[in-house]
């Protein structure tokens, strides 16, 4: 459970979000400090593209299909793993679809 601003939402084992039309960006704020990562700009921008992707295909990308995809929308400078392993550390397309209250990606441990 996740309780933002008098709101208990429930997530999953792994802290996703059950029902992604509960999601905002007060949610993600909350669910970005409990791994943490304090939210930037650069942040809000894959985390809006991993948003729009899953809306606009109603599926999550792969790592590899990730990285593609955002080299794609914004270039080589973002679209390598260097560059989002530095925003979400570990594991980019995992934390980014966390923060963003979409599913689980799938092969993420």
């Amino acid at each position: 459970m996740l309780d933002v601003e008098g709101r208990t939402l429930e997530t999953t084992a792994d802290g996703f979000l059950v029902d992604p039309a509960n999601w905002d960006e007060q949610v993600a704020a909350v669910l970005a400090a409990g791994i943490p990562i304090e939210l930037t700009e650069a942040h809000w921008e894959i985390i809006r593209f991993i948003r729009a992707y899953y809306l606009r295909f109603h599926h999550l990308p792969n790592n590899r299909m990730f990285v593609k995809a955002v080299q794609k929308e914004f270039g080589a400078e973002k679209g390598n793993s260097r560059y989002l392993h530095r925003l979400f550390p570990e594991s980019p397309v995992k934390y980014a679809c966390l923060i963003g209250g979409l599913p689980k990606p799938p092969g993420c441990i």
